[in-house]
This record gives C-alpha cells, structure tokens and sequence, in this order.
C-alpha cells in the first residue's frame, strides 16, 4: 500500500472541464479520466527518469504508451468487478491499521498524523474517501491473487528432468588434432592457382559498403607552441604536489591490537620462543593479515609506535607499542626510502600538462569561429589552409579503427553522415576539434587481386591444412570404426564424469552437444575453427549428488512454481476481463490527451 501511495505522490491531479468522468466502464467498476490522467503522468514521469528527457504525451501516444496504461487500468478494473462480484473485502480495522503503517503518514516521532494524511492526500489530489476506497480494493486484488497462487506446484517430473539433463554426466575418450599437428607436403603456389582460389572465394575478398570521408582536426599538441607558461603557473602546480614529489621514509606494516598490555605481552612472549606465528597470533583472533595490513606509513602517521618501528629490522615483529586502539604488535614488511623530487626534474613534464590543458581552452574558443566559417560556406580545404587545420582523408568502415576513427565520438559521426550533411565542429575525448565531410560511398566490392595476394596465399594454404586435417580424422575416425578402438600411437586423452557445460582447452565448441548425443560405444568427428576431434562414448552417468545439484533443482522448482502460479494468475485475469466486457469510451480518451497538449 505504501508503494501504491507514494507512486501517486507528486503527480498531481488533471481537471477537466467535460462533461465524461470516466474512459472505460468494466462490468460494475469504471476507469475514471482522474485515473487514466494520473498513469499517464506516472508513466512519463518514470520514462523523464529512465532517459533524462521529457517525453510529451502526444510521443507517447504514438509509441501506443496510452494504451498500454489503459489496457493495465482495465486489467485492475476487471480483477476490482471479480472482488465485487465474490464480495471480497477489508475490514475497517484492517483499513486502519495499513494506513497507520505507511511512512508518509507519519509525524517526526514516527507516530500516525492526522494534518500530514490530510495534506499528503490533499497534495496528490485524492480525497481520504478516494484513497482509502483505492486501499480496499487493493487489498481485495491481493486477497483473490493469493488465493490463486499460493500453493501452486508444478508437477515434479518437469522439475526432475530438467535436473537430469543439466546434471547428466558423460565419459569418454577422444583424439584431438590441430593444423599445427599437419605436415603438409611442400607446394608453391602459382599466380594461376591463387587467381583461381581468389575466383572461386569473392566473397571472402569482398571489400565492405565503405565511406570517403574527408576531416579537418585542430589537436591540442597542434597549438601548445602557442601556448604561454610563465615560471609562477608551474612553481605553484609544483608546489600543489608537493606530496607527490617529497614523499618521507615509510614502513610497510601489520598491526595486530589486543585488549590489555599483559595479552600483548603473553603474545609477544609466545613469539619469541617460537611457540607461534604472527600469522598463527592473526588466525586466533578470527582475523585475516588483509585486516590488520596497515600499508605503508611515514613515522609520523604511526605516531607513539613510529620510533621503535623504524628502528626494527625487516621481517622483525615489534611491541607491544601504545595505539589509539590499545597495545598492538607491529610486523614490519617492507620499507620505502624517502624521495625527494627537485622542481628542475618535472618542470618540463609540468609546463606540457599545464600548456595542453590552455590549448585545449584555446582550441574551444576557436571552434565558434570555425564553426560560424563552415555555416558561412568555407569548405574543408579552406580552413586547412586559411587556419591551419590538419586536412586527411579516410576509406571508413565499422572495423577501421586507425588514425582517427580511433575515438568512439568520430565513428559515431562517421557511421552517422551522409552527402546531405553540412560540415560542423566536434570534439574528441582528447580535447581536439574536427569536422567531416562524406564525399563519396563505395559500395561492396572485390578487393583487387594484387593488394590481397598474401591474404589469398594464407587463406589458400590455410584450407589445404585444414583439408589436410579432415582427411586424416576421417582416416582414424574409420580406422577405430573398423578395429573398435583408436590406433596404437595415437594420443587419447580420457574425460570422465563431465556434464554438458564442462570446458576443454584446444577441443572444438561443439564437441560435449555432439557427445551428448552419442550411444555408448559410438564414434564422431567434430570440426571447429582450430581443431578436430575424434571422440568415442565411454559411459553414461546419472548426475552427481551434491549441494550444489540439490541447490539447483531446488532453485529450478521454485521457479517452474512461480512460472506457473503467474500463468494461472493471467488466465483468470483474461478470464475476467472476458466477463466484465469493458467498453471504452473514446470520446472521453481523446479528451484526456487533448488536456496534455
């Protein structure tokens, strides 16, 4: 109830002036146009959320958003006639006692209030008669949904099989053999063979759809030798750092705090008689060395214990030593020297950093003057020349990732323009300016032969290994169908117990479908992109008992319920609404809309 209530909060009411009070009538119960009003506000509020923009209601009614709202109205409507029609009700008490519960009813003390109800109602344009009518009817929706779905079981035979297929287990052995695995005898191909090989494969060579696009971008490190650092800019960034640049001596260290002096002591003891660890100390206290790992620390930052620590040896454990925690034990693990960085170290790194950031300033200033040119009829060309923007072209594809469709921002745009498009100015994520101009569009065609000759040769000598390959699974695949096994040498490799969803290195993707698939005894070639097994079936398992399993099947059954609860719930609700025959009136919809506009 409380989630109903606050979903309304806000909202507001819409009035109207026409004479309809309701947008559909189902069986005794009625849609008001105050209701249909306020869903669909709700809707487009919930949408404003979803996409940071406002979607007016006529959008939304062309997206068929409207009816959408309407039709989950008359499904309520109609499940409120069935609760009238059963005579399904709350009682007063029942009545009070939600409200009393919800949240925004409630004064600062956390009790009910009478003025906060009144007004939290009065703001979201319901009456205390509105409201807690809305609250019996809900909770007769409750009620009857309830009653249909609790208890409901899906038979356990859907659930027990399902188990079955996803825990059933295979074994088997296989021989697994890659193109590497190949010798192929020697052969060098002619031009005549390639040039026949790149006929028969034109698709493979087939350049994609692809667009001339001609770009014009200012880059920050274009402009930085135009940028002035003056001496007082780069002392004062030095000096900002100055935590970075002169950073003390630290120690790279444990603590581990007890609760008095004589349990530190008693540790302590333990430790130097080698009786203990200080991991064993860590363990019985039900913590873990990621808990009491301090990391590394200046002498000052581990204030009344910085002396003795940094006076410890490496590996030595020091202590007990006051804390703010109580007497601790410290491990030392590590030290860091002091660093001192001088100012004429970084100041060249210092001047690029703050020089590219005043170019990157400078360039966002010039794009207004850049941008006014392009609307003013200045092509590319000319601002290359006139402002000294660096002019390319590209071939562009989805794949072509080089130079600057490098940044996500221009392949956007790329993929975007077309010959109607007017240059303008963008920004990539580096601080650049550019604009682009699609000239031409190349449609798909072959590459030609002479720049993709090494490509065919690959992909020539590529399919004669993997034809290679086929031939001799095929040869041992035969032979073991002949003999019953696989022949003497050959390097079987025995899986035992897995199930559908085990994972071998170096097998094709498909091979554990194709097992499971598979009589006991039988033989398969699978084939996938980088190598071919010949697999025999060994065994088949039932499914392993484990946690894990039962978990499983547990979980599979609670959802088959709930799968079927939820359908039984939707047949009666279409059923429902079958009887009430709703009847819409469009009149009154229209009027709805026309108030948003």
């Amino acid at each position: 109830m409380g989630m109903l209530f606050v979903g309304l909060i806000g909202f507001g009411a819409v009035n109207f002036t026409g004479s309809a009070t309701s947008v559909a009538t189902v069986g005794e119960e009625n849609v008001s146009v105050q209701d249909f009003a306020r869903e669909l506000q709700r809707e487009q509020r919930a949408l404003q959320a979803q996409t940071g923009q406002t979607l007016p209601i006529s959008q939304m009614a062309a997206f068929g958003l409207d009816r959408a709202v309407l039709a989950q109205l008359i499904s309520v409507a109609a499940l409120d006639n069935e609760a009238r029609m059963l005579g399904v009700s709350t009682g007063d008490e029942n009545l009070q006692k939600e409200i009393l519960e919800i949240p925004s009813f409630q004064g600062i003390d956390g009790r009910f209030d009478r003025e906060t109800y009144a007004f939290t109602l009065q703001n979201a344009g319901l009456s205390e008669r509105e409201f807690e009518a809305d609250i019996r009817k809900e909770t007769a929706r409750t009620l009857i949904q309830g009653a249909i779905m609790t208890g409901v079981e899906m038979p356990k035979v859907l659930g027990d099989t399902l188990t079955s297929y996803i825990g059933a287990r295979r074994s088997f052995s296989y021989v697994s053999l890659s193109g590497e695995d190949i010798a192929l005898t020697a052969e060098v191909a002619d031009e005549a063979t390639l040039q026949a090989y790149y006929d028969e494969n034109i698709p493979t060579f087939t350049l994609p759809e692809t667009k001339v696009i001609t770009y014009v971008q200012l880059t920050p490190n274009a402009v930085v030798n135009d940028v002035d650092v003056d001496e007082a800019a780069l002392k004062e960034l030095f000096e900002q750092r100055a935590d970075q640049y002169q950073q003390p001596e630290r120690r790279l260290v444990e603590r581990l705090v007890f609760a008095d002096q004589a349990a530190a002591e008693a540790a302590k003891a333990e430790l130097q008689l080698g009786s203990t660890t200080f991991e064993t100390l860590v363990t019985d206290r039900g913590l873990s060395l990621q808990d009491v790992d301090q990391g590394d620390l200046t002498q000052t930052e581990l204030g009344a214990a910085g002396a003795d620590v940094f006076a410890a040896e490496m590996n030595s454990v020091v202590g007990p030593l006051p804390t703010d925690l109580g007497p601790a034990l410290y491990r030392i693990n590590g030290t860091l020297a002091a660093r001192s960085t001088a100012f004429e170290d970084v100041r060249d790194d210092l001047r690029t950093e703050l020089a590219l950031g005043r170019a990157r300033r400078l360039i966002e200033q010039r794009s207004e003057e850049i941008e006014d040119q392009l609307a003013g009829g200045a092509t590319l060309e000319e601002l290359a020349s006139d402002e000294g923007l660096k002019l390319a072209q590209i071939n562009w594809t989805p794949a072509f990732e080089d130079e600057i469709a490098a940044y996500a921002d221009f392949r956007v745009k790329a993929a975007a323009v077309t010959a109607d498009d007017f240059p303008s100015v963008d920004f990539l994520d580096d601080g650049s300016l550019y604009a682009l101009r699609l000239d031409e569009v190349l449609a798909p065609r072959p590459a030609p032969f002479a720049e993709v000759r090494q490509s065919v040769l690959d992909a020539w000598t590529a399919d004669r290994r993997a034809t290679a390959l086929a031939a001799q699974a095929e040869a041992l695949l035969a032979d073991a169908k002949t003999t019953g096994d696989f022949a003497e040498g050959a390097d079987v490799q025995v899986e035992t117990g897995l199930t559908r969803t085990a994972y071998l290195d170096t097998t094709p993707a498909g091979m554990m479908t194709r097992i499971f698939e598979l009589e006991v005894g039988e033989l398969a070639m699978v084939t996938g992109a980088d190598s071919t097994v010949v697999v025999r079936l060994d065994e088949i398992l039932e499914p392993a008992e484990s946690d894990e399993l039962t978990a499983m099947a547990n979980a599979i059954d609670a959802q088959l319920d709930q799968a079927l609860a939820q359908a039984l719930f939707q047949a009666y609700l279409e059923d429902a609404q079958t009887r009430a025959r709703p009847q819409i009136d469009q009149h009154a919809l229209s009027a709805v809309l026309a108030n948003f506009h």
